[in-house]
């Protein structure tokens, strides 16, 4: 009796045939999972309803939320829109290359989706990221340049977002700015946002070529050589991703603006929600309170539901601000800047499929049968 003795064959990389077929990332929810945000979802709704309300000072301000300066409650609505616009027009300027078949109405629902996929469906594996990276591919991007397109928009928006925590951390400790002096609220964010900045720029020095230089080194095993390959490519991608987005920097456009005004706006959102109830805090505090509340998304809860409203009450309460005032602002600014663009998004990501069915078809019409003799 003869024993195969042959290995495995080793798994076979996607080709760009493979991308153009994939299928679009499901918004499914298991039984066990949807029950589980379903749980934790009546939870925060109960304790908001009623046992918030039975506590003396949270009744009052409770009943403060019907009160709000309608100027100011519609200029936040305005900020919001403002500020989506800008989202879309980073998404159109950094992963969108020449010649491609995305244009600023694809850009509005790729961003829309993914954000309707992450914020009501990441329980159920469809996150915005895999949402939008499907997208690239299909519309015929190659893996290593979405990879690479899709990181360096997250090292662009979140790069302004630790300079924010540098510039103002540093300016309200020293007091350079009007406004709390606390530690663990300025320069210890300042601090960790000062390594996380190094840390990307020291990525962006990785060679942009690592996977062919290791190949000099290829192991005798095939395994280990496939496993050193794979491992490769990550730091590969992320320099390129870091490198693209230096590039764009120093080549500032329409998106450069975008990763500012994105910001800015979802920071004025907040501005005015604290100005429908009362006196906002310094514009240093405001900042700084919003961006150590966004720490909150860092927690293992759906869409950073509680986590971020927790963290940014928190960090105002910290920084002086009334608690009631606090809380009535960042509720406000919750309701318009998280769940209110959820509503478009679901729609979008129908939309989407719609859109990218065509792009298969106008693809296959382009492409000449071939006769078979």
């Amino acid at each position: 009796m003869t024993q195969d003795t042959g290995s495995a064959p080793e798994a076979r990389e996607p080709t760009a045939e493979d991308d153009l077929v994939e299928a679009m990332p499901r918004m499914q929810m298991t039984r066990d999972r949807a029950l589980l945000l379903g749980l934790f979802v009546v939870s925060v709704i109960a304790f908001m309803y009623f046992v918030l309300p039975e506590l003396s000072d949270v009744r009052d301000t409770w009943g403060r939320l019907g009160d709000g300066d309608p100027l100011w409650i519609s200029l936040a609505l305005v900020f919001q829109v403002l500020a989506m616009a800008s989202y879309v027009l980073i998404f159109q300027g950094i992963h969108v290359p020449p010649g491609s078949p995305i244009t600023y109405r694809e850009s509005y629902l790729i961003t829309m989706a993914g954000l309707a996929a992450t914020r009501l469906f990441a329980a159920g594996g469809a996150g915005g990221v895999a949402l939008t990276a499907w997208a690239l591919r299909r519309s015929g991007m190659p893996r290593r340049e979405v990879a690479e397109r899709m990181i360096a928009f997250l090292v662009l928006l979140y790069g302004v977002y630790m300079a924010a925590m540098v510039v103002c951390g540093l300016g309200l400790y020293f007091g350079l700015f009007h406004g709390s002096r606390t530690f663990a609220l300025t320069l210890l964010p300042a601090g960790i946002a000062v390594v996380l900045i190094l840390v990307m720029l020291a990525i962006g020095l990785v060679p942009d070529d690592l996977e062919r230089r290791l190949d000099r080194y290829k192991p005798r095993n095939a395994q280990l050589a496939a496993l050193v390959r794979r491992l490769a490519k990550g730091p590969a991608s992320l320099s390129g991703g870091v490198r693209f987005a230096i590039g764009a920097v120093r080549r500032p456009d329409a998106a450069m603006i975008g990763t500012l005004t994105w910001w800015g706006f979802n920071i004025a959102v907040l501005y005015a929600a604290f100005r429908a109830y009362g006196d906002a805090p310094p514009v240093a505090v405001l900042i700084m309170g919003y961006f150590v509340g966004l720490l909150g998304n860092l927690l293992p809860l759906p869409g950073g539901v509680g986590g971020v409203d927790g963290g940014m009450i928190g960090a105002f309460v910290a920084f002086g601000s009334p608690s009631g005032d606090a809380f009535l602002a960042v509720f406000v600014y919750r309701l318009f800047a998280f769940w209110l663009p959820s509503v478009p998004g679901a729609v979008a990501y129908f939309q989407l499929r719609h859109t990218v069915h065509g792009w298969t078809e106008e693809r296959q019409a382009a492409t000449p049968l071939e006769t078979v003799v």
